[in-house]
Formats: structure tokens, C-alpha cells, sequence
């Protein structure tokens, strides 16, 4: 049974996302010493919470997938968040900007996983094998914290800071590709802003659904058949704005777009 202190910040997180105002971070307001172990636990009931809602799991994601985030946060490894159903917005869409805090916007390379996989020992060529498509996306992080002002366990805790995701209509096989080789552009009303390749995720965007395989296992859990998962930022985030125009062009895998109401 989760703590009461656990419990307490699973409901400021939740309540933050849901009356979609920013919060000063975990470790500053409630848990200085908040661990890694904590983290998650806290982040476990939140979701647990949406479930208990009625939304359904659409899949992981993966945060923190560049080594240059892990220098920056002082962290060994990625962390990973859950995407639901309500987060997803349709290709061509519109994001409510105002069901949102600071919103911003980062270019990713999807999985659709056909089997099964369950750690310890997961490679990238194992994660391959078991991928039935790879797809692209534009995720929307929004973090519940004050200007995205937070350690590596607040982030955990606030699920990654997962908010939307928009995912491309075009779907590949990953052996036709050398995804580490594929290019992404991220472009905001017509301006190429950022770019980036597949290999900018852990080497191979495949390396880290492995690592969250063998994060999984740890819990004695696994990826499951039917999941998307987002494999981490190609690109770096761009802050989004009302008006915008949003556009990711990934080789190979098409072009994905949203635009930001109010």
C-alpha cells in the first residue's frame, strides 16, 4: 500500500494537471529526498488513478534518451511515463491550448509493438524483431511544474511529463529502414526550428524500448502486444503558442502536423 506521502504527491500532480495550473516541484514542496524507487511509485498510483477513471492505456513513453540529458539531469539511464487515450489528438488536429500549462513540441519515432517483450537482457535487434510498424509523432510535453523547473525523480513522479501526443497516418515495417539514419525536421508555421536523426535516441531509437523492456522487468512487468511507445525526442522541444502551426517531416515515414487553438 503506497504512503501517505506517496499518495500526497500523486494527488498534487494530478490536481495540477487537472485544474491545469503549474506547481512548485515535488522535491522543494513535499520530498526534498524523493528517490528514484518513489518516483515511480508515486507516478504508478497517478496512473492508477486514470485508470480508475475509465481512460486506457495507449502505451510508455520514453524521456530523457539522449546521453547529454543524463549529463544535464545526472542520471544513468532513461525514464519512462505512460500515454492514455485522452491525450491523443488526430494528425492535422487542433491542441486546446488552454487544456494545457507551457506546452511544447518535439519530433519522436513510434513503435507498434506485435509481440510481447519482457526483460531482463532485451537488446535493439530483440525490439526490432517484436515491432509489428514504426510511425512518427510529434509529442506535447507539459510539465506541472513551474517553468519546467524540476530534478530527475519530480519529473518521474509527474509521468514524464506526458500531456498530448499526435501520431502519423503512415505505417512501415522497421526492416525497411535504418532508423538511426532517418531525419526528422520540426518546423512551427512554415520555419524549419529543429532537426535531428533516429541515432540522436540512445544510438537507435530500438535501444530504448529495450531499455524500458529491462526497466519493466525490474517490477516483474512487460511491454505488451498492441502497445505504441514512444521512443524518445529526436529533436529538441519547441514552446508552443496559440496560432501555431506545427509540422514534423520524418524521411521515409511522411509528415505529421497539428495546429494550437486556444
Amino acid at each position: 500500500m503506497a504512503s501517505e506521502i506517496i499518495k500526497k504527491i500523486a494527488d498534487y500532480l494530478v490536481a495540477a494537471e487537472v485544474e491545469k495550473r503549474e506547481v512548485v516541484k515535488v522535491t522543494k514542496t513535499i520530498k526534498p529526498d524523493l528517490t528514484v524507487e518513489e518516483a515511480y511509485k508515486a507516478q504508478e498510483l497517478l496512473v492508477q488513478k486514470k485508470l480508475d477513471e475509465g481512460h486506457r492505456i495507449v502505451g510508455p513513453k520514453m524521456g530523457l534518451t539522449s546521453r547529454a540529458k543524463w549529463d544535464q539531469m545526472g542520471v544513468s539511464e532513461p525514464i519512462y511515463g505512460y500515454v492514455f487515450d485522452y491525450m491523443l489528438i488526430d494528425n492535422g488536429g487542433v491542441l486546446p491550448f488552454s487544456d494545457l500549462i507551457h506546452p511544447k513540441a518535439e519530433a519522436e519515432i513510434a513503435f507498434l509493438i506485435g509481440e510481447d517483450i519482457e526483460g531482463p537482457g532485451i537488446t535493439g535487434a530483440q525490439v526490432l524483431a517484436k515491432t509489428e510498424y514504426v510511425l512518427p509523432a510529434l509529442e506535447i510535453i507539459d510539465s506541472r511544474y513551474e517553468n519546467f523547473n524540476f530534478t530527475h525523480t519530480d519529473v518521474i513522479a509527474d509521468n514524464a511529463s506526458t500531456s498530448r501526443v499526435v501520431f502519423g497516418n503512415t505505417l512501415r515495417k522497421p526492416s525497411e529502414f535504418e532508423l538511426e539514419l532517418v531525419g526528422a525536421t520540426l518546423s512551427i508555421n512554415g520555419q524549419i526550428k529543429e532537426l535531428g536523426a533516429g541515432a540522436a535516441v540512445l544510438g537507435h531509437p530500438a535501444n530504448a524500448i529495450a531499455v524500458l523492456a529491462n526497466m519493466l522487468a525490474r517490477k516483474g512487468e512487460k511491454i505488451k502486444k498492441g502497445e505504441i511507445i514512444l521512443s524518445g525526442a529526436i529533436t529538441s522541444a519547441l514552446l508552443l503558442r496559440v496560432g501555431d502551426f506545427v509540422s514534423g517531416k520524418f524521411d521515409g515515414l511522411g509528415e505529421v502536423t497539428f495546429s494550437v487553438g486556444e
